[in-house]
């Protein structure tokens, strides 16, 4: 079986930097030179890029099987705007772990 976690890491971390521009570079163009068209257009694409996220994640707690707890780990991380980063070192352990079981049966 394929493994599902790569993309999983790949859509996290293109979120985690949506979610940046989002805060970092959208949010101070409303509010400091008035355009509201940027939170709008990068509001969206976080958004987006949020439920392919959600997605992804639901398909490697069913797939991988992994535990629950790991699973909201995951999830929480991608809440705080570094989360994806900080955590992605952990997630490459658990798609090696996915390859070598995989590997074995």
């Amino acid at each position: 079986m394929k493994n599902p976690i790569p993309f999983l890491r790949r859509i996290a971390l293109i979120e985690a930097i949506s979610f940046l521009v989002l805060v970092g570079v959208a949010m101070p163009l409303k509010y400091l030179a008035h355009l509201p068209a940027a939170v709008k257009v990068f509001g969206w694409a976080h958004g987006v890029l949020f439920i392919i996220f959600c997605f992804a994640l639901l398909r490697v707690f069913l797939i991988a099987r992994w535990p629950l707890g790991r699973t909201i780990m995951v999830f929480i991380a991608a809440l705080l705007p570094f989360g994806p980063f900080v955590i992605d070192r952990r997630m490459q352990e658990y798609e090696d772990d996915f390859a070598q079981r995989n590997a074995a049966a």
